[in-house]
This record gives structure tokens, sequence and C-alpha cells, in this order.
């Protein structure tokens, strides 16, 4: 395998995302091979080096906070308009350094995390890992089964291809919605190109990451995420 440089390489092993790895070798945090590294255009073989991070990247590393909210309708995740309520602005104060991972509509509700870990923002939001995003959708009529089979093989929308979605009913008008990618507004587009209507959208679940009993507009601080 050809080299690649190191902050690559420590994104794609999940030792730091690309801009920390750069600020860790700058510090001399980073060893190759058991070899302080502190030039940014320094390359590794993915196959036979062996990289690894100081005490001090790793203490570092422990104070990384992750916090998920129970975004209401009417808020936006980021980059307000006028007049425009953000969801950040929910969470207390001593979070403002925190950045929301991935996005969730305006007229949808539900998880939303928060963190300054950007190992793990780039891995939940990045399409390529595929980790599953589960909705619960209510609509304005019972979904045909030959729709809910088109969803489950991978539909057309807007000249792309979608991977293939889970689909099931929970009761009544509502649905379970399981995605392994996020396009924008990509259920209520899927849902409108066959004369549906979204009554209400809410994510419960980012891969492990649950939203369970969480109220709407509150908050919760975890002490860990792998």
């Amino acid at each position: 395998m050809p080299k690649i440089r190191l902050q690559k390489y420590c994104s794609e092993k999940g030792l730091a995302s690309r801009r920390t790895a750069e600020e860790y070798i700058k510090k001399g945090w980073i060893k190759v091979n058991g070899q302080v590294v502190t030039e940014l255009g320094t390359k590794v073989d993915p196959d036979h080096d062996h990289v690894e991070l100081n005490d001090k990247a790793a203490r570092q590393q422990e104070k990384f906070q992750y916090v998920i909210l129970n975004k209401p309708v009417g808020y936006v995740t980021n980059l307000p308009q006028a007049g425009e309520k953000e969801a950040k602005n929910l969470l207390p104060a001593k979070f403002k350094n925190l950045h929301a991972v991935g996005r969730l509509d305006k007229d949808s509700e539900g998880l939303l995390l928060f963190t300054d870990d950007g190992v793990v923002a780039h891995r939940l939001s990045s399409p390529k890992f595929e980790h599953e995003k589960e909705y619960e959708v209510t609509v304005d009529q019972p979904i045909s089964h030959e729709v809910l089979a088109k969803y489950q093989k991978g539909i057309d929308l807007s000249g792309e291809k979608l991977k293939p979605v889970m689909v099931r009913k929970i009761k009544g008008l509502t649905y379970q919605f399981i995605l392994r990618e996020g396009k924008n507004r990509q259920i209520r587009r899927m849902l409108n190109k066959f004369g549906y209507n979204v009554i209400k959208l809410k994510r419960v679940r980012i891969s492990n990451l649950v939203l369970g009993r969480l109220k709407i507009g509150k908050h919760m601080m975890l002490t860990a995420l792998q």
C-alpha cells in the first residue's frame, strides 16, 4: 500500500482528526516507529509503520465532551438566518465550544449530538462509514407495499441512486426509517417523490446513540463515546 500523510492516517485510524493531528505533530506529540515526528509532510506506511500518541495527547483527548440534545421543531442545526433559532443555544453556555454532528432540519425533531471530538464527528457524519440513523416518521396516508419495496431496494432521487433504506410500519401512519447515508432532507424527498407528506419526523438513534426518554428541548452529557 502506498504511503499516506500522517494526518490522514491518524484520522482513518481514529487517533485524531486531521486538524488535531496537525497540532499534535507540531507539538511533537506523535511518534512513528518510536521516533517523535514534527514535520507536517511526514508520510507513513499504513501496513508497516507503528503510530502512537504520547501521554499529553492522550490526556487532552480525555477532556473531549459529548452532549446529546432532543431538538424541538423550529430550531436549525447551524448557520441560522435572521430571526431563526439555533439548537445549540438550548445548551448551557459551558458547551459553547461544541459543534453539532451532521444536520437535523428545522421541521424535524429528535437526537442531535454535539462534541469537540473531530474524529467522532467525522466518523458519524461521513457516509463512507455507513452508520445507521433511525427515524420515526408519521405520514398523511399509508405507504403502499410497492413503495416500501422500492425504498428497500434503493431509489433514484434527483438523478442519484440512494442506498437501500429499511422501512417498517410501527403503528397507524407512523413508520420506522433506517438510513445508512444522510442526504439533505432525504426522507421528506423520498416520500414526496411518491405523493406522501410528512406530518412528523423524529430522529431517535445515530449508530449506538439512542434518544431514549430524553424530553424535548433537554440535553444529556455522555461520559464517553466509542
